[in-house]
């Protein structure tokens, strides 16, 4: 508490009583005012500058609860607002308090009093200085929490600058060579750059710069390989507003890029008409499916991978970071991919 001498309004209509809590008061510190009425309190009370307020309960003109109510609604920031009532007075102090007043006080005769009204004094005036501390530690957190947003909002957006760089590089390295496979190779490469700097765009973009929702990044992601697949297969998708974490939405994101990719380079054969389709969904209240299908040639059992095979690993070791169960059903006609993975 401040040494400054805390300044008191005490309000009661009994003028002797009002010149013993004076004295009382002022030996203990207190620069005290004293109005003989509710009125002439919520008059000195309007024009500020008081830490806490001693209010009696039975006053002539106004009463003791009208001024508290008055103290309340039309003094701005009133001050904490002791109630002084009668020893057998037990209804009157918690209406009081229910009314707003921080605490009350048992009108006895003697030094007593005197000591009590010093005891709820100091008792509201650490509540006031404890709710200011705690309103300005929130403040302080509110801002922190907005420059960690902004940094984090800052440093998605020159990740996903990065990235856009280097699939732009790759892109330049591709176009620049004659051998078809080596070609295809950094074409794939520069898919799942652009994969992972869709979330990063997606973060610093958004509101939320810890979550990604996997339903509009999804969207993103299947225009864009749609794009980039040209006249190859028809991508549709269905999925459900998912919110994951930035690491398993990357996870997530790589996973759907290589099953796409998969899905458009072997699943139908030159110029023929197909469909892959996406679907993202919860599967109870803590697991999630993603489901990627087409009907084309399918798999054959124990036929070697196509291509390299990087892309099933890169699958696998994607799946294996979400904790989740990867599957090919071998009854559908084409591929159908199903990961199950936890919330």
């Amino acid at each position: 508490m401040s040494d400054t001498p805390r300044r008191v309004l005490y309000v009661d209509d009994d003028e002797g009583l009002r010149r013993l809590v004076s004295r009382a008061l002022t030996r203990r510190g207190y620069t005290v005012t004293l109005a003989a009425d509710g009125r002439e309190g919520l008059e000195l009370a309007r024009e500020g500058g008081f830490d806490v307020v001693a209010l009696d309960h039975y006053m002539p003109g106004l009463t003791g609860f009208e001024t508290l109510t008055g103290l309340l609604s039309e003094v701005p920031s009133p001050p904490p607002i002791v109630y002084v009532t009668g020893s057998d007075e037990t209804r009157v102090a918690i209406a009081a308090l229910k009314a707003g007043a921080a605490d009350y006080v048992v009108k006895v005769v003697g030094e007593e009093f005197f000591d009590l009204l010093d005891s709820a004094f100091t008792q509201a005036l650490e509540q006031v200085e404890l709710r200011r501390k705690t309103a300005d530690a929130e403040e302080a957190l509110r801002a922190s929490n907005q420059r960690l947003q902004a940094l984090l909002r800052e440093v998605n957006h020159r990740v996903a600058n990065s990235l856009q760089l280097v699939s732009a590089f790759v892109h330049l390295q591709a176009a620049s060579l004659t051998d078809e496979a080596a070609r295809a190779a950094l074409e794939d490469t520069q898919r799942r750059i652009e994969a992972i700097g869709q979330i990063h765009r997606r973060l610093y973009t958004s509101d939320d710069v810890q979550s990604v929702d996997m339903a509009a990044y999804l969207d993103a992601l299947v225009r864009e390989l749609q794009e980039s697949w040209g006249g190859g297969a028809r991508l549709s998708l269905t999925a459900e507003p998912i919110r994951l974490d930035t690491d398993r939405a990357v996870s997530l994101g790589v996973i759907v890029n290589e099953l796409i990719t998969n899905a458009c380079k072997y699943a139908y054969a030159p110029g023929q008409d197909g469909e892959v389709r996406v679907s993202l969904a919860r599967s109870g209240d803590q697991s999630l499916k993603l489901v990627v299908e087409d009907d084309g040639r399918g798999l054959s059992a124990g036929a070697a991978a196509h291509g390299t095979g990087l892309g099933t690993r890169v699958i696998r070791a994607m799946a294996d970071s979400l904790g989740a169960e990867l599957a090919y059903d071998p009854a559908h006609q084409g591929v159908r991919a199903s990961l199950l993975a936890p919330l």
